[in-house]
């Protein structure tokens, strides 16, 4: 297997990085951004940026044939085709599950559609530990299930692509990194319950790596969590982290969390990845 081209369906807080990072080892990557004008700016990062908002009213059907997209200029469709039709193809769009829980599905099956039945080498499909119950147990790959409205979502969305593509879902853990400090997540609030329970945390750098893994291995397992093995308790975790912004700590009460500890030890076994961040009391400094 060879891959040499990349599309990134997400070039956000994450999705950018990681183009960049897949530009400097060689790779040809495209990116999309919702709106034209901030897809152009990725040129400048060696990135073939192209715009692509899937929650266009256009086309909001269930099934749509790109080549039949008449409200498309023939330019566009054959941009969206170069784009989309890579070697491999990373999807990373936000869930946004309390706002809109019904629009999710619907975006990454209209992102389908583009996608056609272009033979991909490899879909990574960036997913969540949401998909985990929190049961006071140490959380693998396996232990995922419908066990509740958001998590019954999640996996019907890792199942569209898995069914049909040769997929690796990468489920992440708690996202922080430049600009994602979680010293402010939790500063100044009073009265936290679960003082206790663990935290499950995966640097922005660690995220990079992993996916630049998963594209680079010969063979992959159709999913694998992504979490530091340091997992603190939320209290010594979120006060240390608001005094390293010299924030006010926040405070906990005694009321109890039922935890869930994520497992992320998976890819390391199989692919030998090393997670750069394995604690994330060390991983202050790098936000």
């Amino acid at each position: 297997m060879k891959i040499s081209t990349v599309s990134i369906v997400g070039c956000g807080w994450f999705g950018f990085p990681l183009a960049k990072h897949l530009v400097k080892l060689g790779y040809e990557v495209s990116g999309s951004k919702r709106q034209g004008e901030a897809a152009n700016t990725l040129q400048v990062d060696g990135i073939n940026g192209f715009s692509l908002d899937l929650d266009n009213q256009q086309f909001n059907e269930e099934s749509v044939d790109i080549e039949s997209l008449e409200l498309l200029d023939f330019e566009a469709k054959a941009n969206l085709i170069v784009a989309l039709h890579t070697d491999a193809i990373v999807i990373n769009i936000p869930p946004s599950l309390r706002k809109h829980p019904d629009a999710y599905l619907k975006r990454l099956g209209f992102l389908k559609s583009l996608m056609d039945d272009h033979l991909y080498q490899r879909v990574i499909f960036i997913s969540t530990t949401g998909v985990y119950p929190a049961t006071g147990e140490s959380m693998t790959e396996s232990d995922a299930s419908p066990h509740s409205p958001s998590s019954e979502i999640l996996l019907q969305a890792e199942s569209l692509f898995s069914k049909d593509y040769p997929t690796s879902v990468l489920r992440f853990s708690g996202l922080i990194g430049p600009a994602r400090h979680p010293g402010r997540f939790l500063a100044g609030k009073k009265d936290l319950s679960g003082p206790d329970a663990a935290v499950n945390l995966v640097h922005l750098d660690d995220c990079i790596g992993a996916v630049s893994c998963l594209l680079s291995s010969e063979t992959i397992s159709p999913v694998y969590n992504l979490c530091a093995s340091g997992h603190p308790s939320r209290a010594e975790f979120y006060t240390q982290a608001a005094e390293h912004l010299s924030l006010e700590a926040p405070s906990f009460g005694t009321e109890p969390q039922v935890e869930k500890i994520i497992d992320g030890s998976k890819i390391t076994k199989e692919l030998g990845f090393h997670y750069r961040h394995d604690s994330p009391l060390d991983m202050l400094d790098k936000c």
